[in-house]
């Protein structure tokens, strides 16, 4: 098969002919159709961010695909059906504490970097190896344009934050990083979920008006100055009544200061929920007040990924409509074209911006 290959951090993807993969039990084979190229993937590539991913590699994170072969515990996945594949892989010998890694992406620990050793490559390629639990069935409309639904790569990592934070129906939602890739697509997705609010932070004008625009008078924008007291009453009083849920997707060249100012907008017994990358290339830390934690009953919560349920409740909103992919703005790039899309991904970083690679194209 064809894969595009990191053979070093620093050096170009290698677009170069490889053994397919072999599979065993418990693991089924895929087609990849579309794999979404994430704006960061640069980083990753270069070894700026630092990331546990050992060369050579198939990197790439999730995709959709068709099943190619099956192992014999599959019992109701076929050759040849539609599927989402899931990056977050979890060892199947501890139930409560599993070790994970991000396959063809990332890991933690000592066990998840053992496990991607095992499972290490991404969709990147033509062919891919998943672990059975792993792929989920999509609608047969999917295989229209199966690079769109591809988008859900991104929509999933908020969509998991907001599951951890027990967000219910009507309720108001402050996102912090709101105006980045992932924040913006955090607002729709808390919508989609029936939030009543979205309160939007950031410093971008275009892009506060732009999230305002598209989905109206549920979402609150606010435009932050950088003094960390001003910007927290500001985020305040731009909900009508108190803040129920934070949820943080803030990168890691963002201080510790907005992130704290975000989070101490929840009212008491709130949550905040902490999914993004700050602190994780050095600065200071977040510093929450102790006192105000405990007097105000507030709970804060770390969520790295989502859930494997997640995956069925996202496929849901989006097979329903309530969460609408056509405003992505998808550019598309043939295997060839790999490191073209790491460069486009990086330059296109905005809201809904996707940068899609299409392996079976």
């Amino acid at each position: 098969m064809r894969a595009a290959t990191l053979t070093a951090f620093g050096s170009p993807l290698e677009i170069q002919d490889v053994p397919d993969p072999e599979t065993g039990t418990g693991e089924v084979l895929v087609e990849v159709l579309a794999a979404c190229v994430l704006p960061y993937a640069a980083e990753i590539f270069s070894g700026a961010r630092r990331y546990p991913l050992e060369p050579p590699v198939v990197p790439g994170v999730g995709g959709i695909g068709r099943i190619v072969r099956i192992g014999p515990d599959a019992t109701r996945l076929r050759v040849g059906d539609l599927v989402w594949c899931d990056a977050t892989v979890r060892s199947r010998d501890d139930a409560l504490t599993p070790d994970i890694t991000l396959q063809g992406w990332s890991s933690r620990g000592a066990g998840g970097a053992r496990l991607a050793r095992y499972l290490h490559d991404g969709p990147f390629a033509e062919l891919m190896r998943v672990p059975t639990e792993n792929v989920y069935p999509l609608p047969a409309r999917a295989a229209a344009d199966p690079a769109r639904w591809s988008s859900m790569t991104v929509y999933s990592v908020p969509y998991g934050g907001l599951l951890a934070g027990g967000l219910e129906a009507g309720e108001t939602v402050l996102v912090s990083g709101a105006t980045g890739n992932f924040g913006s697509s955090a607002v729709a997705v808390a919508l989609a979920m029936g939030a009543g609010q979205v309160v939007v932070p950031g410093r971008n004008r275009a892009v506060l008006d732009l999230l305002a625009d598209g989905f109206g008078s549920r979402v609150r924008p606010v435009r932050l100055g950088g003094d960390e007291e001003t910007d927290r009453a500001a985020m305040g009083a731009a909900a009508e009544g108190p803040i129920d849920l934070v949820l943080d997707l803030l990168p890691p060249e963002a201080p510790a200061s907005a992130t704290r100012a975000a989070a101490m907008t929840v009212r008491e017994y709130g949550r905040v929920v902490l999914m993004g990358g700050v602190g994780t290339l050095g600065g200071a830390d977040l510093a929450l007040p102790y006192p105000w934690i405990m007097r105000n009953s507030v709970t804060i919560r770390g969520q790295w990924m989502f859930p494997r349920t997640a995956n069925v409740g996202m496929i849901r909103l989006v097979a329903s409509g309530a969460l609408d992919l056509s405003r992505d703005r998808l550019t598309r790039f043939g295997l060839d074209q790999a490191n073209d899309a790491v460069a486009h991904a990086a330059k296109h970083n905005g809201p809904f911006d996707r940068t899609v690679l299409t392996p079976g194209a």
